[in-house]
């Protein structure tokens, strides 16, 4: 009798489920197949769960690096990144992550353990006690939260199609401890999942939109193409490559959409970007916004000449948003792009002569100037000998991911080092936040499988220098190069008040930052030279072993605030 009703017990059990596995069930029945987070209390036993049924799961030393690696995932694959997190501090350290994801346009999903909602909702003290979703909600795209396993399901179908659906972002998913201990039938909960569909389906842009912008396109005498990230995310490489080549216009790529078409493609004018967008007439802005790194689209940079613009963009919203967008193209970029080129016809008239020329000349003009800055191999280093030795690593390997980030190191690099590839260059995008270095880093190996070279201000990596272990831990292909000048902007900086401290921007001297994967078991270098940083580089790629490269920049390199000085707010008193 006993062994009968243990059986029945057991059979029992065998149809239940709870919502530890309906959580990972809907993952994986909508391929979310890794995982970025830091564990804890309520989502240990998650990321245990989810490890042992075939996730991956990545665990980092701080929210915010999962955070911003879940992001760039989200923006490499088109797939929401998720990041998972403890509730209340962990909540709110992944928090900044996921308005930088919103802001930027990449889907991912932070999705939080909480407190319970019947002592949060009367402020009694819970252990880690938030009103997580009503802080989440003005930061992100979408926010949702799962009280009971049944919903877990379409708690997760509507997470997925609000991140990737038409313009993408951040969606917060906020899951109670009890979640997940709840017990349900297997087979109701089985049905409970929801297999999205077309999350992310095509907008066909309006022919009449389309024909209006190839009229404005077609009158002008000064044309200019601008691709941003957005371009890039689309992954409709060969029709953006087919209407830039097919309009013959000269074309500038934001600093993510570089590589789209290659920085030496001939009809490029990054090296020439003061030129074209001063003197162009007509721009055509595919996947990018005219806000502060376009200059809002007028001012001093956009010069006297009158300027029509043509936008396409999946958001209606965003049009108008700095100044009149005479051809407004709404929809999918791929479908738009392809509307476009299918509305030139076989007879399309290239760009005028005479200005592609001008641009041609401005370009190699510029190019030629920079060439022997990048070729010096001074001692300690200027970023110019530093950034010129990088160069022709990338040129010499392309498939390469360059992450980038700093001030002078992400201002400069991202002009000195040209891109060959799509979404082979990633930043720190519209808030120009840092710290998205390491995070970016790792996303970049993983979903990838290409080795990854990260360029970082000294900075910048303090933001985030501590996943260097999680690097040497799970072994990524990741080389990271520390441009060390001492110091935030410079390292000369003196205390003004004459005191025993150092300056607000000064580091300290001589730090050798790569003893620190030397710790965890990676491999650090310490660079003199560009020679020296050359081959560092090359050692570390052709190892595929994680390498932290110690680059000593001369302490006096580098100008305050990089090249955004203007934003640095300036006193009157101060200037008498």
């Amino acid at each position: 009798m006993a062994e009968a009703a243990l059986k029945a017990q057991e059979d029992d059990a065998q149809e239940l489920t709870d919502g530890f596995s309906l959580v990972i069930d809907a993952m994986k029945l909508n391929g979310i197949d890794t995982i970025y987070g830091v564990p804890g209390i309520p989502i240990t036993d998650l990321g245990r769960l989810a490890q042992a049924a075939g996730i991956r799961v990545l665990s980092f030393r701080h929210e915010q690096n999962a955070g911003y690696a879940a992001a760039i995932a989200g923006f490499l694959t088109k797939k929401p990144g998720v990041c998972l997190t403890v509730s209340a501090p962990g909540f709110l350290n992944g928090l900044t992550a996921l308005a930088h994801a919103t802001t930027n346009c990449f889907p991912m999903i932070l999705i939080s353990g909480s407190s319970e909602r019947e002592i949060v909702d009367l402020q009694q003290g819970d252990y880690e006690e938030m009103d997580q979703l009503a802080i989440a909600k003005p930061l992100c795209k979408a926010a949702y939260r799962v009280l009971h396993a049944q919903d877990i399901g379409i708690g997760f179908a509507r997470a997925i199609r609000a991140a990737v659906s038409g313009r993408p972002g951040g969606v917060y998913l906020d899951l109670p401890a009890k979640l997940f201990a709840q017990v349900i039938n297997a087979d109701a909960g089985a049905k409970s999942l929801v297999k999205v569909i077309d999350p992310a389906p095509a907008q066909i842009p309006a022919p009449a939109a389309v024909q209006r912008a190839l009229d404005v396109l077609k009158a002008a005498k000064r044309p200019l193409i601008i691709l941003g990230k957005g371009a890039a995310y689309a992954q409709a490489d060969e029709a953006i490559r087919t209407l830039v080549e097919k309009s013959g216009v000269p074309f500038l790529p934001m600093s993510m959409a570089k590589g789209l078409l290659p920085d030496t493609h001939p009809q490029c004018a990054g090296a020439a970007r003061s030129t074209v967008l001063k003197d162009s007439d007509v721009v055509m802005l595919i996947g990018a916004r005219l806000n502060w790194l376009l200059s809002h689209g007028k001012g001093k940079a956009w010069g006297e000449a009158p300027k029509k613009f043509i936008q396409v963009d999946i958001e209606p919203r965003e049009m108008d948003s700095n100044v009149e967008i005479a051809a407004p193209v709404v929809g999918d970029i791929a479908s738009c792009v392809q509307a476009l080129i299918d509305g030139m016809g076989a007879k399309w008239a290239g760009a005028p002569a005479d200005w592609t020329g001008t641009v041609t000349a401005k370009r190699d003009e510029n190019v030629a100037k920079m060439a022997p800055r990048f070729m010096n191999n001074k001692t300690p280093m200027d970023y110019h000998g530093a950034l010129g030795a990088l160069r022709t690593i990338i040129k010499e390997r392309p498939d390469t991911i360059l992450v980038n980030e700093g001030a002078n190191t992400l201002d400069l690099a991202r002009g000195a080092i040209d891109m060959y590839k799509p979404r082979k260059r990633l930043d720190v995008g519209t808030w120009g936040v840092m710290g998205v270095g390491m995070g970016s880093a790792i996303a970049a190996a993983v979903e990838t499988g290409h080795p990854v070279l990260a360029v970082e201000g000294d900075s910048a990596f303090g933001f985030c220098g501590m996943e260097i272990e999680t690097i040497c831990r799970y072994g990524l292909p990741v080389c990271v190069v520390v441009f060390n000048n001492d110091g935030i902007y410079r390292g000369v900086d003196v205390n003004a008040g004459g005191g025993a401290d150092p300056a607000t921007t000064a580091f300290v001297k001589g730090a050798r930052y790569d003893k620190m994967a030397e710790a965890f078991g990676g491999v650090g270098i310490n660079a003199t030279t560009p020679d020296e940083l050359k081959r560092a580089v090359n050692q570390a790629l052709d190892s595929g072993k994680p390498t932290l490269i110690n680059a000593v920049i001369d302490p006096a390199a580098g100008s305050e605030s990089g090249r955004i000085g203007n934003l640095n707010p300036q006193s009157k008193l101060r200037k008498k």
